[in-house]
């Protein structure tokens, strides 16, 4: 296996570093201040990055083997990624933010020139946003085939019915668009072929945003995480992505890279969470020597230490075999590092936070909104027990 850098990711890590260490990190507590001053509007600085970001050629950065990104490989990726992570809002930034990410690329594999044509423009060029539909309320979602939300065929048409929530990206303005999982089949259609995803407008009649959810009180603004009403939601046939039935077949290829895509991130946060618990440890005094002399402090220091490059080691190992084996052939690897990263982040944030003190649990520091977002993370794509099972059950497999 090599992971080291190659020339062309050199190059690109090179000026992605030097434009957040310019443009991102100055930037943040504005940032903030836009989003706090109105909650579900656009904040300005945002745009004013993607413009400065698509001038410097970091843009869709996350394509792979495509025209319309830089053509990097997972491993290529990675680097770059976690860069991103560092601030949770930079994806954006870089355009290369989840779901558009998953989307841009399901559309790219399996959607038809119409579909193309009429969503990709806007998504590749950042001047539209999107969502995906999956997980409702009234079922265990974690097992994808209980999904109960309907796509019914009716003429021309197909009426979408259920109800859906944690459906990031709907708090936007310019969320355009949304790629629904629904039940197309009956109970005597193969468990794995029931179900199928289509194209549905925001602005479709039918659709009716309850609320935005909270996590631990954040609500993610102006991103959000909605839980909404589809109720006889009529779309065009030719919404239908790939064809009736083949919902899971999509999932299995728009998944794998969303997955390992969160845990680079994630690595880069938890990068960040490290720097901001030395930085913090070296000039706070107790006991009469600062936090960084005391043997706990150096404990978790080391430890976290060893926690995130164990992580980014497995999350290359998973890259590298998708890049060489194939995102099947590297199913045990991406449900390792799905379940790894965000324990790990989670560890690392946790200790930075009581290496603040109290000030740690307030919004004075970022550290709090870290931990949120890595908790929500065991549960985004899959939560751990369902991870845990399948690695279990490839595990077992090799002594059949």
């Amino acid at each position: 296996m090599e992971f080291g850098h190659s020339p062309k990711a050199t190059a690109l890590l090179e000026r992605l570093q030097a434009f957040m260490d310019a443009h991102v990190y100055p930037s943040e507590r504005l940032y903030h201040e836009q989003v706090a001053a109105d909650r579900w509007g656009h904040p300005a600085i945002l745009e004013e990055l993607k413009a400065k970001a698509k001038a410097a050629g970091l843009w869709n950065l996350f394509l792979p083997e495509s025209e319309h990104g830089a053509g990097l490989t997972n491993v290529e990726y990675a680097p770059l990624c976690e860069v991103m992570g560092r601030v949770h809002f930079s994806s954006q930034v870089f355009n290369c933010s989840a779901p558009d990410t998953g989307n841009m690329e399901t559309l790219i594999r399996y959607g038809t020139e119409a579909q193309k044509t009429r969503w990709l423009p806007g998504l590749l060029d950042g001047t539209i946003r999107s969502a995906f539909a999956m997980t409702e309320p009234e079922v265990a979602s974690s097992d994808a085939t209980n999904i109960a939300s309907t796509i019914r065929r009716d003429g021309d048409d197909y009426v979408i019915n259920g109800r859906k929530w944690w459906i990031s990206g709907m708090g936007e303005d310019s969320c355009k668009v949304m790629i629904f999982l629904g039940r197309s089949g009956d109970d005597a259609t193969p468990k794995h072929q029931r179900h199928s995803m289509i194209l549905v407008p925001r602005d479709a009649k039918g659709i009716t945003v309850l609320r935005p959810l909270t996590v631990f009180g954040y609500d993610d603004a102006p991103h959000g995480h909605m839980d909404i009403v589809f109720d006889n939601v009529r779309v065009p046939a030719e919404n239908m992505l790939l064809g009736e039935g083949r919902g899971f077949e999509i999932a299995q290829g728009r998944l794998g890279p969303g997955r390992i895509h969160h845990c680079m991130r994630l690595i880069g946060l938890a990068e960040r969470a490290l720097e901001l618990m030395c930085r913090r440890v070296k000039k706070r005094v107790a006991f009469g020597r600062t936090l960084g002399e005391q043997s706990v402090t150096l404990e978790r220091i080391a430890e976290s230490r060893i926690l995130i490059d164990q992580a980014r080691l497995l999350t290359l190992k998973a890259a590298w075999m998708m890049d060489t084996v194939g995102n099947k052939a590297a199913k045990a690897e991406i449900g390792m590092i799905k379940v790894a990263a965000p324990n790990m982040a989670c560890r690392v944030i946790d200790w930075a936070i009581q290496a603040h003190g109290a000030a740690g649990l307030s919004e004075d520091f970022i550290l709090a909104n870290y931990y949120a977002h890595a908790r929500k993370l065991r549960f985004a794509d899959g939560p751990d027990e369902v991870h845990r099972n399948q690695i279990g059950r490839i595990e077992l497999a090799k002594y059949a």
